[in-house]
């Protein structure tokens, strides 16, 4: 087997412009060794014309699927061959046509008889092989103009990266990626605070040692979220330094990230459980009360944080989002 037939479907493109490259090559042999003066890359255009009569190089690039700059180059080389000639369009002289010369239609002619013989040859081998290869290329083309390809590529990633999430408890690590979580986070949307730089230079100080707890969101082996529980009295516990990479968001790591963290709070036998955040945080705010957590009028007193506007306590499991 070639290296390409290996590669499977990620060759693709690849394996068709090998089999592209080589029947044009094999149908420009038999044209030489008939006296045809034609090439295969030119049937396209010069069939369309044949069919259709004189057509502007927009119409030509539309029906057959090329780019306007493919077809316009392809025309100046014709034209300098003497197969095509440029003319002004039927009612509207400004516009220029493209249209066959005599010398075209008679190579165009002689070569009738050798594009019967090449279609049944071709034909042929393709039956042999027990594919309609034709409906297929034809199907397969339909579905790239109905779902771009590269948005079910992103969309096939995004879920293969989702169910590569893994949610662990911090190890030293991780110490880095935790605050670097965080910090983008911070930078985005605020402000690194003085309490802020000292919890996340010395997670273990501030959280671990404390009784607290932080969880890690790993694909592979990059980190890509965190939260963390960190004691606040004896059984109540904050939830806080939640970050998701914006490079993986929408997975539903943050979502992952606060069931795990809400699960570890009840191994811990806390009984009170509680986060502050901010208003203009909708998408954040929504989440939270999803898995539970109940707004309560005004701010938590006594907070730590400048930025902080909006004080949840969680109330136990709410309806999936």
């Amino acid at each position: 087997m070639s290296f390409l037939s290996v590669q499977g479907t990620l060759a693709l493109a690849s394996r068709l412009k090998v089999v592209s490259e080589r029947s044009y090559d094999l149908v420009d042999q038999v044209y030489r060794e008939h006296g045809i003066g034609l090439q295969a890359r030119w049937f396209p255009v010069l069939r369309l014309l044949q069919e259709r009569g004189p057509l502007s190089v927009g119409e030509i690039a539309r029906e057959i699927g090329l780019t306007h700059s493919a077809i316009s180059q392809l025309a100046t080389r014709l034209t300098r061959e003497g197969l095509l000639r440029r003319e002004p369009a039927p009612g509207d002289r400004r516009q220029r046509v493209l249209a066959l010369t005599e010398r075209c239609e008679a190579e165009l002619k002689a070569a009738r008889p050798l594009w019967q013989a090449m279609r049944e040859t071709v034909e042929h081998r393709i039956t042999a092989t027990g594919v309609d290869l034709l409906d297929a290329l034809s199907r397969y083309e339909a579905s790239l103009d109905e779902q771009p390809l590269p948005a079910e590529v992103a969309r096939r990633l995004r879920q293969r990266q989702a169910e590569q999430v893994r949610i662990v408890p911090f190890a030293p690590q991780w110490r880095g990626d935790f605050y670097r979580l965080n910090a983008e986070w911070l930078a985005k949307y605020y402000q690194i605070e003085p309490i802020d730089h000292a919890v996340l230079s010395e997670p273990e100080k501030h959280i671990i040692e404390p009784g607290g707890s932080i969880l890690i969101a790993v694909v592979g082996d990059e980190a890509v979220g965190t939260c963390a529980l960190m004691v606040d009295a004896p059984g109540v516990y904050e939830l806080t330094k939640m970050a998701v990479t914006e490079r993986h968001q929408g997975l539903g790591i943050g979502r992952r990230l606060m069931e795990a963290a809400i699960a570890e709070y009840r191994r811990l036998g806390g009984r009170e459980l509680f986060l502050e955040s901010q208003k203009r945080l909708q998408p954040a705010l929504r989440l939270y009360e999803s898995v539970g957590f109940e707004l309560q009028p005004g701010v938590k007193p006594g907070t730590h944080y400048q930025r902080a506007d909006v004080y949840m306590i969680y109330r136990g499991e709410a309806a999936a989002a």
